[in-house]
């Protein structure tokens, strides 16, 4: 089994290691990172880890902007110092998570939870859970998110949120517009970016559209109570929105 590290304190790295030899002394440390960066850049340059063993604080931020940035397929175990309360709701749902200091035979119990062999890497993302866990964490305690890592090609690019005009879901694909007309299909549904992103300057217009406040040109009244959006760049539908949510789209245009 291969393992990555995320954890920012010295000691507790060392401590976590020691653990995994004797709760798994085959297992083999790809590498020990204390940053949000560097996890990123690591995820993006090497083969998906059998395993994550990740700390929630970072130096740089929290962990769960890595799983939120990038699509993550190897099954994560957190070793956090959280809250109790909050964690438990989330261990049925195939992630664990363990409270410092680690005890050996809570290593042992979440490490024989997991998938034998090389398919432990292959299974589902781990966003849908980091983001109910973000969704749990104190609102003090939870960034909006401030960019993306994208493709091009065969390339990964970091893309500030600012840049975002839109965000749309057509045929189960999310693709992310910017304001100078670029394309990108991300890892999202409509629900996560939607807990993700600054409410001030993101708002769901409807089902399928996320717009960013520049992006939007003008409303022009529709029949039934509706609004028709106009946004720059133009998506390939027409934006309708629904006369339920035609005053919040006002409001928020409003300020």
């Amino acid at each position: 089994m291969t393992v990555l590290i995320l954890e920012d304190e010295y000691p507790a790295a060392e401590r976590l290691q020691r653990l995994l030899a004797q709760a798994a002394p085959g297992a083999q440390v790809l590498a020990v990172l204390d940053t949000v960066a560097g996890a990123l850049a690591w995820l993006g340059a090497h083969p998906a880890p059998g395993l994550i063993l990740s700390d929630i604080q970072l130096a740089d931020g929290l962990s769960l902007d890595v799983f939120a940035q990038t699509l993550v397929r190897s099954p994560v175990i957190f070793t956090t110092a959280y809250d109790q309360y909050a964690l438990q709701a989330f261990r049925a749902n195939g992630i664990d998570y363990l409270l410092k200091p680690l005890k050996l035979a809570e290593l042992q119990a979440a490490l024989a939870k997991l998938p034998a062999g090389p398919e432990a890497a292959a299974g589902a993302p781990a966003s849908f859970n980091i983001e109910r866990l973000l969704d749990a964490l104190p609102r003090p305690q939870r960034p909006h998110k401030t960019r993306f890592l994208v493709r091009q090609g065969e390339t990964l690019l970091p893309l500030p949120t600012a840049d975002v005009a839109w965000c749309q879901s057509r045929h189960d694909t999310t693709t992310l517009a910017t304001h100078d007309g670029r394309r990108f299909v991300v890892d999202y549904t409509l629900e996560q970016l939607e807990a993700l992103l600054d409410p001030a300057q993101f708002c769901r217009l409807n089902r399928q559209l996320i717009a960013q406040l520049p992006a939007v040109r003008r409303l022009v009244p529709h029949f039934g109570g509706k609004l028709l959006v106009a946004l720059h760049p133009a998506p390939t539908d027409e934006i309708v929105v629904s006369k339920e949510r035609a005053g919040a789209i006002k409001t928020w245009l409003e300020g």
